[in-house]
């Protein structure tokens, strides 16, 4: 009887290698390595058994319009770039409790009230259990159909008896295949089993949401081919006990990437929040620290209040933490206050935030995230109704960013009437319409910017 051939693959970055080791050289996570047995190859071509495709000039492909059919969600179909397209395999990812199963069942009640078939897989929850949330969410349907199944074949079995259009799993890491040995939730699982879903959805036109963890330090868990394998990988973003869900779109090969959709949880389930401005904005107050920015997300412009703290600290070194900005991007702005303008900030303690915890990482947030350090570290208030944008760089020079006018009207829209922008975004949009509404304050460099939004009493 021939030896059984075994490899090694590591469980976080689903590198393979012939021999054991503590230490994955490609990721260097320790004690990831986990053997697997390694399949015999067939001896059939692949090429033969399976229909191909004859190359063409690319001025000869039908350039048809993409079929699309609604969610019932207008966030959830603008993140998608317009509805769900037949065929298509989505991802969605997020912490647990934020609201994947709960929005994806409303998704399957939408399109089931619509007179499409629709099959919902669960492998960590019963069928019984799936009831009662629908019941809470007041999504039953007739064409709603549930099955607590963790095997890929049987599932398959499924999908050809039923023939949804809208496949959910829930989840990947729970699905497994019975040729390959190793547990449910291993690389080799989720691989083959994302492989598989994406065939099923291809040969069938069925639109697929699978639904995968994530890890402790927020990343997808299970291998990368896995966001390689899917159309589109969507990210839930928010905390578990605040009011509102961010759902961003990482990946999207039918829409606009970084495109997000806002939701605020009820009782009910998930609702749409149209005007995401107004989520944020209500419990603001002009104080020390407090900044107004006017970031765009996708094709959505958005106003954020961002708070900064400094203060002093006998222990070294200083703290500085946010769960909302990127820290090195604090740590450069902080260089450059104490740099260019000589502040002695660099041994406080800096804690910066964002109202309702929405994360920003676009460098028009440089300037406002500076302005509010300079703010709270000189304890002097900003101009009223004021909002801020614009990039900083190294040698303190303001920067134009993309967008201006997206930025400036919905900043009118919200009635802030002092804009501070950098002085060439000023040039561009000093001609239109929206610079009489307001007071627009152009600036070239971030002396210049906390003079004009501290002015001395």
């Amino acid at each position: 009887m021939p030896k059984k051939k075994v490899r090694y693959v590591c469980q976080e970055c689903g590198a393979e290698f012939v021999k054991w080791m503590g230490k994955c050289p490609t990721c260097g996570n320790w004690n990831s390595l986990v053997e697997e047995d390694v399949e015999p190859e067939s001896n059939t071509s692949h090429a033969l058994t399976t229909a191909y495709e004859t190359p063409r000039p690319i001025a000869q492909v039908d350039m048809e319009e993409l079929p699309r059919f609604a969610t019932g969600s207008g966030e959830l179909d603008r993140v998608l770039g317009g509805g769900l397209i037949p065929g298509s395999i989505i991802l969605i990812a997020g912490d647990p409790g934020v609201g994947k199963s709960s929005l994806t069942l409303a998704v399957c009640a939408n399109v089931a009230r619509g007179g499409k078939k629709v099959l919902y897989i669960t492998g960590e929850e019963s069928s019984r259990q799936i009831r009662m949330r629908a019941e809470r969410l007041n999504a039953l349907a007739d064409e709603l159909y549930i099955c607590a199944e963790n095997n890929f074949e049987r599932i398959t079995h499924h999908v050809d008896k039923v023939q949804p259009e809208l496949l959910i799993v829930d989840s990947i890491q729970t699905i497994y295949r019975s040729e390959i040995e190793s547990a449910p939730g291993s690389v080799s699982q989720v691989r083959e089993c994302s492989a598989g879903l994406m065939r099923l959805s291809k040969s069938r036109g069925v639109t697929t949401f699978v639904i995968g963890h994530v890890t402790k330090d927020g990343s997808l868990a299970g291998p990368r081919v896995l966001e390689h394998i899917v159309d589109t990988v969507l990210f839930f973003e928010g905390e578990r006990n605040a009011d509102f869900r961010v759902l961003r779109a990482i990946k999207n090969r039918f829409g606009a990437t970084s495109e997000i959709g806002l939701f605020e949880m009820r009782d009910t389930g998930l609702a749409d929040v149209p005007d995401a401005s107004k989520l944020f904005l209500p419990e603001r107050a002009d104080d020390i620290g407090s900044v107004i920015v006017p970031t765009v997300e996708g094709t959505r412009p958005l106003l954020v209040e961002v708070q900064a703290l400094v203060a002093p600290t006998p222990f070294m070194p200083p703290r500085r933490t946010s769960d909302a900005v990127d820290i090195k991007r604090i740590q450069l702005l902080l260089a450059v206050l104490e740099k260019r303008l000589h502040l002695s900030i660099g041994a406080c303690d800096v804690y910066v935030k964002t109202a309702g915890g929405i994360k920003i990482d676009e460098p028009a947030t440089d300037l406002p995230l500076a302005v509010a350090l300079a703010s709270s570290f000189a304890n002097r208030k900003l101009l009223p109704q004021c909002v801020i944008f614009g990039e900083v760089g190294l040698s303190g020079e303001v920067r134009a960013v993309s967008k201006a006018r997206q930025r400036i009207d919905e900043s009118i829209r919200m009635g802030f009437t002092n804009i501070i922008l950098p002085k060439k975004n000023f040039a561009e949009v000093s001609k239109s319409p929206a610079a009489n509404k307001a007071t627009l304050l152009p600036v070239d460099n971030l002396r210049t910017a906390l003079k004009t939004a501290m002015p001395r009493e």
